[in-house]
């Protein structure tokens, strides 16, 4: 089995992404993408899947062979459907936007979850004509700006919730998952975390909806709480071995101060972000500029990566879990974010193809995703050679690279960048509201 060296050690100044993407070898199915312009109009049929046009996967899907579920029906496959059935991890998708039924055809070819975030939501609403006869409802019936917000995103979110619904039933609570954050603006907030939290699971009012809360410091009382109440939760904004342990005893304890007797309703994912510490780490070592720190670049990321999920094995056994498993405690499962290529020098699957493993869930955006069905291998990796990875994370600590502050920076832009987006969306739709005022003037 490939080694993390071999999947994630691309050297930007002589490789190039295409020499790094794995040949498949008698597939499941043949899966091609074709640029027709009309390809987004066509409707769903048995042998393509269309997607809409202001998704970024522009082409249809065109699955070329099928297996039956032994009733004659036809099930489409694609290398989704592999990676959850062969290695135990859910694809879910990192974008959701109007109409939700775009997601129908994803749906389809294997996608079980999907995560929002404030960036998505900005995206969506400030560029899509989608949202405007809700919106002039809302400012026609006295709502303020962001009161209006989240009026816009929790439509969103239900929707895509009923849409999950059957993944969700069929697991019995497994996947299925829908992820909508709180405000960003309480990144520092422990208690008004909590109380956003709570005033969210109760307006989305889905089973399948995770509320999303950030890693910080301030925070990690809060997911325990939020926790203790039964409520469902995606701790995003993971950076670090140090607060990621800290994330995984928040949901313990949380776990143990529910007071539940049964706890098997009670999930959650912890978003372990990974392309944006590459980012950060290669232009540290490019600075440093020795051939050492130069070979480093690109290889941070994927294998602080594998040692949080060795940390994941060593946390979920034992004592402590065996006795919340007895009262139908779930495994809270890593969940792999950013997984999109920054550096395009690159392989476009850097961030997914070496991190597949069992009880784990990998959220692509459009970039990722068509990558991976397009041309990934479906094969456990992310603890296919840890010691190696460990190699690394200490060759990089020896460089002067110093963890702690990697996982402390990346924290600050990632809640100031939410927060910008946050920002900037509510100013959009502050214009949107002053221009149909004047309209109806």
């Amino acid at each position: 089995m490939a080694s993390i060296s071999k999947l994630s050690c691309p050297n930007p100044t002589t490789v190039s992404s295409a020499s790094f993407r794995p040949k498949v070898v008698q597939p499941v199915c043949s899966i091609h993408f074709f640029n027709t312009k009309s390809a987004s109009d066509k409707k769903i049929s048995p042998s393509s899947l269309s997607l809409r046009s202001n998704l970024a996967i522009r082409a249809p899907l065109l699955v070329r062979c099928s297996q039956h579920d032994g009733n004659g029906s036809p099930i489409k496959r694609t290398v989704l459907h592999d990676l959850y059935e062969k290695e135990g991890q859910s694809p879910w998708y990192d974008n959701l936007c109007r109409p939700v039924t775009d997601l129908l055809p994803l749906i389809a070819s294997g996608v079980r979850g999907v995560t929002s975030n404030p960036a998505i939501f900005q995206k969506a609403i400030s560029t899509s004509n989608a949202y405007n006869e809700q919106f002039r409802e809302l400012v026609q019936s006295g709502k303020d700006i962001e009161s209006a917000y989240w009026e816009l995103v929790v439509k969103d979110i239900q929707d895509a919730c009923k849409l999950f619904e059957p993944i969700y039933d069929q697991t019995d609570g497994g996947d299925g998952y829908v992820s909508v954050e709180v405000s960003p603006r309480l990144a520092d907030d422990t208690q008004g975390t909590v109380e956003a939290a709570k005033w969210l699971h109760k307006v989305v009012d889905r089973s399948n909806v995770y509320i999303k809360i950030p890693a910080t410091a301030e925070c990690i009382p809060s997911i325990r709480d939020v926790i203790s109440l039964g409520i469902s939760v995606n701790v995003t904004l993971i950076f670090s071995l140090t607060r990621y342990e800290a994330v995984i005893d928040a949901y313990l304890d949380g776990l143990e101060a529910s007071g539940l007797s049964d706890l098997s309703r009670v999930t959650s994912v912890a978003s372990f972000f990974v392309s944006r510490v590459d980012t950060l780490v290669d232009k540290m070592l490019e600075k440093i500029g020795t051939p050492e720190a130069l070979d480093l670049r690109g290889k941070a990321a994927n294998a602080q990566a594998a040692l949080a999920y060795k940390l994941y094995q060593k946390k979920f056994s034992g004592p402590r879990w065996e006795a919340l498993v007895k009262k139908g405690a779930k495994k809270q499962r890593l969940l792999w974010a950013s997984t999109s290529v920054k550096n395009p020098a690159y392989p476009d699957t850097l961030y997914v193809a070496p991190l597949i493993g069992p009880d784990t869930v990998s959220t692509m955006p459009d970039q990722a995703l068509q990558a991976f069905i397009d041309h990934g291998i479906v094969s456990r990796s992310i603890d296919s050679n840890v010691s190696e990875a460990e190699g690394i994370y200490s060759a990089l600590e020896k460089l002067g690279i110093d963890w702690g502050y990697v996982g402390y920076q990346l924290e600050l832009e990632g809640v100031d960048s939410f927060k910008k987006s946050f920002d900037s969306l509510l100013d959009s739709l502050q214009e949107k509201a002053n221009s149909l005022k004047l309209v109806g003037l």
